[in-house]
């Protein structure tokens, strides 16, 4: 399978240059849609185009297993900053978290997977805007599993590439692997008036900073210290002259966690450190948004991953996976099917790593072939399995 995807490696890297040089931003890939559907046609595939407005469902084989395999499409509102032949030709758009090579790689596999013989079903899933969420809060993968993207699936998997990781490995691991994540948006209320008058008014900066203090111990005095999470403030707003005491305090904040019964906890707690507020005479208005489910890897799927990866590369070069909090939507499409993320190294040797997100990203692509390969290969086993 190795052999065979670098047989391909000049197409892989040109359907990821092209992607790369008109990044598309949230729910508007139809370019990207476009040109992926087509070239899942004329590879054989039933396609289903628009999916969760406007992702692509993809489905090669007969009955048996169904193994899913999904790839992200959408770039970011970054201004890149490299200066490669393939740079962005959109100024204030770029693919600067490697979805043009998670892209270009499902196209691969499924080029491998379509001479492949078989039984079962292999279903590809390109989805939009994995990045953010629309006006109804719902990210691409919340809108493609609402339209039965994955009802039937045995088995979904995805990849995700690394800049920090060597070229030529994979990382893989049962367990949580990525957080879930809640928005929470408050107001804390006090009573305004003149700056020389404290004590005629409910200050709220005084209010925010005890409820700054507690929301700072929920994680280290409210949650067991192994459940891994995070409560991080964003923002605050209020005022508007240095002599004004205002009425109210606007503050955003975000959650992390890695089970739903601590995301249960954290909010209990958020909304416990608020009524600080009415103690010390002023009151609040509090909302949470839900923002995604975290990763956790199926062992078996993970066990299954990582044998593909000592078998075509190497058992040195399969490597535990980094944790981190970071939130990633793949998660949605496990509610109803065990799976599993992996991470892909794709460190350019000689230069500095930049990660995810910076406007300098960019990654080798020798490990394009990588990536494909092991796609490939461990749809092949999971229909065997």
């Amino acid at each position: 399978m190795i052999k065979q995807a670098n047989a391909i490696s000049e197409e892989l890297i040109e359907w990821r240059r092209d992607f790369h040089m008109h990044p598309e931003i949230a729910f508007d890939v139809h370019r990207t849609a476009g040109i992926v559907a087509d070239e899942l046609e004329k590879m054989g595939y039933r396609v289903k185009r628009g999916v969760g407005k406007t992702g692509v469902v993809a489905e090669i084989g007969e009955g048996g297993k169904v193994v899913a395999i999904r790839a992200d499409m959408d770039a970011l509102p970054i201004f890149e900053q490299t200066d490669t032949e393939y740079v962005s030709q959109t100024p204030g758009k770029m693919h600067a978290c490697g979805h043009d090579s998670h892209t270009a790689m499902a196209l691969g596999a499924a080029q491998l997977l379509a001479k492949e013989k078989f039984n079962g079903r292999v279903r590809f899933l390109f989805q939009p805007s994995e990045e953010t969420a629309d006006e109804e809060g719902k990210s691409g993968a919340m809108r493609m599993y609402d339209e039965g993207a994955v009802e039937g699936a045995d088995y979904v998997i995805a990849q995700h590439v690394d800049p920090a990781s060597p070229t030529g490995t994979i990382a893989i691991q049962e367990g949580p692997c990525s957080g879930g994540v809640d928005t929470f948006t408050a107001t804390i209320k006090g009573v305004g008036g003149h700056g020389a008058y404290p004590h005629t008014t409910v200050d709220p900066y005084v209010l925010l900073a005890h409820v700054i203090m507690g929301l700072n111990a929920i994680t280290s005095r409210r949650l067991n210290p192994f459940e891994p999470a995070i409560v991080s403030i964003g923002a605050v707003h209020g005022g508007v002259a240095e002599n004004v005491i205002p009425d109210k305090v606007e503050m955003k904040g975000t959650l992390r966690f890695t089970s739903l019964e601590s995301q249960k906890k954290i909010r209990e707690e958020v909304a416990r450190v608020f009524e600080i507020t009415k103690v010390l005479g002023g009151d609040y208005e509090l909302d949470f948004l839900f923002g995604g489910l975290p990763l956790v890897n199926d062992k078996f799927v993970a066990d299954t991953i990582a044998q593909v990866g000592k078998d075509l590369l190497g058992e040195e070069n399969v490597l535990p996976m980094w944790k981190s909090l970071g939130a990633e939507d793949f998660p949605e499409f496990l509610k109803d099917a065990p799976g599993a993320m992996f991470t892909l190294g794709t460190r350019i040797e000689g230069r500095p790593v930049y990660e995810l997100h910076h406007p300098k990203f960019d990654l080798d692509e020798r490990a394009l072939p990588v990536g494909t390969a092991v796609l490939a290969e461990a749809a092949l086993r999971f229909l065997k399995s």
